[in-house]
């Protein structure tokens, strides 16, 4: 079954909808970068939640270009780490407990992702200049699809929404998705509903041998 993970978390309200709906993982945005788009929240607010979350729900910090010793301290709180910038393999100390995620655009070859091949799983984005993430842009689905074949977790993320999630899942097949803007009722708040509607897509969604 393909994983979901939601994104950009920054209310109890939210968490715990999310996590009822059936959402493996749940994704905090401590990158303040994000505060454009009101899905930033700061690592005392995340703590608070996660302190609230039923067991079994996955927690991922997202963050971009934080140096190693923040990072430690991070998964303290965290499960995993999602590093979303131009961070080097040597971010990886505890490369079990970090998603590295790259941006799919014209430039990128799938060969240098395997610089990272310690990291727990890959996560592809959409490619937008000056922009890591969050944009709402779709992902270069064939270039994700031939990342699958690299024997890494897969995480397709990019533009994904509740009326095109299961196409995604049908044609890339990737072990997870990761959805943030798809599912807000407004920037930084989240529709239940639609939360409800894409898990259950991707659920629907036909899907060959998974990923292990």
């Amino acid at each position: 079954m393909t994983r979901v993970k939601i994104c950009g978390i920054t209310n109890l309200e939210d968490a715990l909808a999310a996590a009822d709906a059936g959402a493996d993982a749940l994704g905090f945005v401590l990158a303040e970068e994000a505060k454009e788009r009101n899905r930033y929240i700061s690592l005392e607010d995340a703590q608070t939640i996660i302190e609230k979350l039923p067991p079994f729900v996955t927690t991922v910090a997202v963050t971009v270009n934080m140096p190693v010793t923040e990072i430690a301290q991070v998964l303290n709180w965290f499960d995993l780490v999602q590093l979303h910038g131009e961070e080097e393999p040597y971010h990886l100390p505890l490369g079990h407990l970090g998603i590295k995620a790259f941006r799919a655009g014209p430039d990128m070859g799938i060969a240098e992702m395997d610089e990272y091949r310690e990291a727990r799983a890959w996560l592809l984005d959409a490619f937008v200049p000056d922009q890591r993430g969050g944009t709402g842009k779709v992902c270069d689905w064939e270039l994700a699809k031939q990342a699958v074949g690299m024997n890494k977790p897969i995480i397709l993320a990019g533009g994904l929404t509740p009326e095109n999630v299961g196409e995604a899942v049908s044609r890339v097949q990737p072990y997870g998705v990761d959805v943030s803007g798809g599912v807000e009722s407004s920037p930084g708040k989240k529709d239940h509903e639609r939360i409800r509607t894409f898990i259950n897509n991707v659920h629907e969604a036909p899907v060959a041998q998974r990923q292990r």
